[in-house]
């Protein structure tokens, strides 16, 4: 699908001539004149990017802004306009705008905006459709598979999560070659990666989501009950 370009200003000369640029170099291009008009037929699944001015009547740029990354969070921003400071650049850049120009940039200017916009959709896609695959790769886990997994990544030895669950330490190493089989990974150091990047655990402490990590006193040498 080629990628859309969208140009919300409500200034009409400016989009109009934006417009007519752009196409000549080959893009698809699409006009609105409010960002009211913008949302209302916004597609969240159609690749491209917006050049959105900041200043217009109605929603504001920012506010634009904002909603856009409730309905189409991937959908990179680059803000034009005449009028813009350095406060309006930071809260724009710090909410994900991809480039802040003024509307007297050069074509080369905003041509190399919209590229690193466009290459930047691709990366966030690509990111977007990877986790999502990871998400339906622990979400078709078994019920008990998913509840090894979890130990798994709190860092639990196998006689520790025969111990939790009441089922022989053979049986845990059934279940954590299942849960290594259907995640497609190779070692436990893939999966905790996995369950860091969908959320299970926290990325920099990798201890789960809320909870603390493992103390001392969770390493139970108790034997395991040999329960299935």
């Amino acid at each position: 699908m080629k990628p859309v370009i969208h140009i919300v200003d409500d200034d009409k000369s400016y989009r109009t001539a934006t417009a007519r640029l752009l196409a000549a170099h080959g893009l698809k291009v699409e006009a609105y004149e409010s960002g009211d008009q913008f949302l209302a037929g916004l597609s969240a699944c159609e690749p491209g990017c917006v050049l959105l001015d900041l200043q217009m009547p109605g929603q504001s740029g920012l506010q634009v802004q904002r909603r856009l990354c409730e309905l189409a969070p991937l959908l990179p921003v680059v803000f034009l306009t005449g009028e813009g400071d350095i406060k309006a650049t930071v809260e724009a850049m710090k909410a994900g705008a991809k480039d802040f120009l003024e509307k007297s940039s050069t074509t080369a200017a905003l041509m190399e905006a919209i590229d690193r916009a466009l290459i930047q959709y691709e990366r966030q896609l690509a990111e977007h459709d990877r986790l999502q695959a990871q998400r339906t790769l622990v979400a078709g886990l078994s019920p008990r598979e998913a509840e090894v997994f979890r130990f798994l990544i709190r860092g639990r030895l196998n006689k520790q999560v025969a111990y939790a669950l009441g089922i022989s330490e053979r049986t845990v190493k059934v279940h954590r070659h299942q849960v290594m089989e259907k995640l497609g990974v190779r070692s436990l150091a893939e999966a905790v990666s996995i369950a860091a990047n969908i959320g299970l655990i926290d990325q920099d402490t990798a201890s789960p989501v809320g909870q603390s990590a493992p103390s001392p006193k969770d390493n139970i040498n108790r034997p395991s009950s040999g329960l299935i």
